[in-house]
């Protein structure tokens, strides 16, 4: 048995936790999601780690070699649905998995006057469609099963909106709207859908696509930007039995919710009923502070 620490997505569950199950991440070899797959795959999960590139699962197989995790590779290019098929045919001949991480996304800055439509295509094709077409493969052998969690990663701008990313707002608001309509779908199969909104944090594809500037990096770095190891609990802790009960919801930034419920207001004042607005957005749970800006960083699907 290792005797090295627990990665940080680790620390605030039990060991074990997730013995027994298996766990599938997109695009889980780099940034946010490889940090999503160590912290699965401490706790006893056996991931299932897909990425377009498979030169991405090099460190995450070389830690679980170190560490004794149970950890397998997938070349997968979620938006290519038979290939999404493929796979999902391929795990349920030996079980399935009990839990669907939809990380894998692209972003990138650019004004909407200047964005292609094969650009525009890409970011929705790998984020919308991918996350869709992973869900619905991955769900069908869950539902046959009467169990399982889905896991969508989005962003705040889901809800707020943000300038040179139309693309994937777009994409994660959509995202969003399918969580909770699978959420209430699904129930009745016994499947949980749920989302978490990340918010800011400083990587390798952040940095070379969302900020790419000397000045705005130099401006990242001095507001902390926190790693996405230090927000991956969230994932996690979402899957875990001590949250069997919730579906329907999206773990976000705290920072990012007074921006959000401003827009609800300003939504409820136009309609005339608070109480409408409110039936319509999702429940929010904050789960920890963060001081910094409205700049979500995404890395480029994997």
């Amino acid at each position: 048995m290792s005797t090295l620490p627990p990665p940080p997505a680790a620390r605030w569950l039990p060991p074990g936790t997730f013995s027994g199950q298996v766990a599938l991440v997109t695009g889980g070899g780099t940034g946010m999601g490889l940090e999503i797959s160590r912290g699965l795959a401490a706790l006893g999960a056996r991931v299932i780690v897909a990425s377009r590139s498979a030169e991405h699962h090099a460190p995450l197989l070389a830690e679980a070699a170190e560490r004794g995790w149970l950890v397998e590779p997938r070349t997968l290019y979620v938006r290519l649905a038979g290939d999404v098929e493929k796979l999902a045919l391929e795990l349920d001949e030996h079980g399935g998995s009990d839990i669907l991480v939809n990380n894998a996304a692209g972003n990138f800055v650019c004004p909407a006057e200047r964005l292609s439509a094969r650009a525009w295509r890409s970011v929705l094709g790998s984020v919308l469609d991918g996350t869709f077409y992973c869900t619905r493969y991955f769900g069908r052998g869950m539902i046959a099963r009467g169990r399982g969690q889905v896991l969508n990663v989005v962003a705040t701008y889901a809800w707020t909106g943000m300038a040179g990313v139309v693309h994937s707002a777009s994409a994660k608001a959509g995202v969003l709207a399918m969580t909770r309509t699978l959420a209430v779908e699904w129930a009745r199969h016994g499947l949980r859908v749920n989302a978490i909104a990340p918010g800011p944090f400083q990587s390798e594809g952040a940095a070379n696509n969302l900020w790419p500037e000397e000045g705005r990096k130099r401006r990242i770095e001095e507001r902390r930007e926190r790693a996405p190891a230090e927000q991956s609990s969230a994932p996690s802790t979402s899957s875990s039995g001590s949250c069997r009960l919730r579906t329907r919801h999206c773990i976000c930034d705290a920072s990012q919710q007074r921006s959000r419920r401003g827009a609800h207001l300003a939504e409820s004042r136009n309609r005339g009923s608070p109480r409408h607005s409110r039936r319509l957005v999702a429940r929010v749970t904050p789960w920890r502070r963060d001081e910094s800006s409205h700049a979500t960083g995404e890395k480029e699907e994997t």
